[in-house]
């Protein structure tokens, strides 16, 4: 039951809307004055259900530290709407199971892990309620493992970072390394890998001196398995390969009819809809760009 202390230390401020601005001051945090204050609903209920996926969920266990969660994402571009979906994740995780959460996000090249190393503050002016922070790997931190012992080490740890460096310099001969680790696995464990390294690369150059090592060099891997899961990999290329094209569509189709109506777009607004990875966001601003009169009625 809630209290009528508990009532009267928030209620107050609905009362009073301007009371915070001298609240602060009293404080010592400096913000600026405010020229309006309005009352919003409290209720934060999602009534509508919002389909939210993290990329993958671990839950670890330490032996003196207890237990964390750690959130993993892979990121192919920039894209600022992550930052908001990020501190959702970390939010809704701490939340249900009451336990820390940790974010790593893996990107393939430098710019973008760079993005997303950065803090990303949620709050106002100098005084950030919550920083998003995530750990980042990428090109520039990931080690370049050409050394085929070094492979045999951790088969894990080296596919991850070929798969991060598909675009590099040094990849192909990360990549012999690679294979030749793999030579002297067995089937069921090393053919896993090459697929997965497969997938990794997707449509870089990489993936091409990928193929012609595992399949002209290793001649145990013309297995009817490994033929098949080459060829699963390819096709799911060519499926992210369509939906990628489809999104950039949206991102047009979106741009096109905002600027049919002579609604204006800022350069961080157009970077926004650009860098949107989400078809069915798009879908939605599309959708609202025919009838908006503003751009805040589209994409706010």
């Amino acid at each position: 039951m809630v209290s009528s202390s508990h009532e009267a230390m928030h209620r107050v401020f609905q009362d009073h809307p301007t009371l915070f601005s001298r609240v602060s001051q009293a404080l010592g945090v400096p913000l600026p004055p405010p020229v309006s204050v309005s009352v919003l609903p409290n209720d934060v209920t999602e009534t509508e259900p919002i389909e939210r996926r993290i990329d993958t969920l671990l839950r670890i266990e330490t032996r003196h530290d207890g237990s964390f969660l750690l959130a993993i994402e892979a990121q192919r571009k920039k894209d600022p709407e992550k930052s908001v979906s990020w501190s959702y994740y970390l939010a809704y995780l701490r939340s249900k199971y009451r336990l820390p959460p940790l974010l790593l996000v893996v990107c393939q090249d430098r710019a973008t892990a760079e993005w997303a190393a950065r803090p990303e503050p949620i709050g106002f002016c100098s005084w950030p309620s919550l920083t998003v922070r995530p750990i980042v790997a990428g090109p520039h931190n990931m080690p370049v493992i050409t050394d085929p012992d070094q492979v045999r080490e951790d088969l894990a740890l080296a596919a991850l970072a070929a798969i991060v460096h598909g675009a590099s310099p040094d990849i192909e001969g990360i990549l012999k390394a690679m294979s030749t680790a793999l030579m002297d696995e067995p089937e069921p464990v090393s053919i896993p890998f090459v697929e997965l390294i497969f997938r990794g690369l997707g449509k870089l150059p990489a993936a091409e001196i990928w193929s012609k090592l595992v399949v002209v060099d290793l001649d145990f891997y013309q297995s009817d398995f490994f033929q098949k899961a080459t060829e699963k990999a390819r096709t799911e290329g060519r499926a992210e390969g369509r939906a990628e094209g489809e999104t950039q569509q949206a991102v047009k189709d979106v741009l096109d009819v905002l600027a049919q109506r002579g609604i204006d777009v800022p350069p961080e607004a157009r970077e926004r809809i650009t860098h949107c990875g989400d078809p069915e966001l798009l879908h939605t601003w599309l959708l609202r760009a025919v009838t908006a009169t503003s751009l805040d009625e589209v994409i706010d």
